[in-house]
């Protein structure tokens, strides 16, 4: 089929329907260019996020490769596996705004066009690089949490130990008979022999 013959079959006119495909090639041609702009503004993106005592402060770009890493004179007394640690989560701070970043960018450059594949591409984005979550907030100084006991009943406390009735014998008492008293007499005392018997004496 010839090409006047090809192009009445998109139209009556042929040269209604050459005009058509001449606005489809410059429709893609700037579509093209726009995405150009987005590939070319993404690769300029610097991430930027500091770590919670401002310690490490890392830089990545939009594919999440670091570019950067500043650290302050305190860490030189933090342990190295403390260190390591905070650069690793800072690292991950700066990389969970990539998608983000990336969306405003093709925002500004296409509109509401392709909003599907747009919609795949920061998907994508927002699995390799997911938002970390918000720091806890350190608990003020004093405000300890108060824990109840374990058991329900209250635990009972010895009292003071009462006073032992005199002459009671208990150990530790001084208690005597008064002056002039005698010791009463028991059972077992023989009753034959008065007090003052004394069989050694003439």
């Amino acid at each position: 089929m010839s090409g006047p013959a090809g192009f009445a079959a998109l139209g009556s006119d042929p040269d209604d329907a050459e005009r058509r495909i001449e606005d489809w090639v410059k429709g893609f041609e700037e579509k093209a260019r726009r995405y150009e702009a987005v590939r070319e503004e993404t690769e300029q993106i610097r991430l930027t996020a500091t770590g919670p005592d401002g310690r490490v402060k890392v830089t990545v770009r939009a594919d999440g490769s670091l570019t950067g890493i500043e650290f302050s004179e305190k860490i030189r007394s933090m342990p190295l596996e403390e260190l390591s640690a905070q650069i690793l989560g800072t690292i991950r701070k700066a990389q969970g705004d990539i998608a983000s970043r990336v969306g405003e960018v093709m925002s500004e450059q296409l509109g509401d066009e392709d909003r599907q594949t747009r919609s795949l591409m920061l998907d994508n984005l927002r699995d390799r690089f997911p938002e970390e979550p918000d720091e806890p907030e350190a608990e003020a100084p004093g405000s300890a949490t108060w824990a109840a006991p374990e058991d329900d009943e209250p635990q009972q406390r010895p009292g003071p130990t009462p006073p032992s009735p005199p002459g009671s014998g208990s150990p530790g008492s001084s208690a005597t008979r008064p002056t002039g008293q005698r010791r009463p007499r028991r059972p077992d005392d023989d009753e034959d022999f008065p007090p003052e018997f004394d069989p050694l004496r003439d």
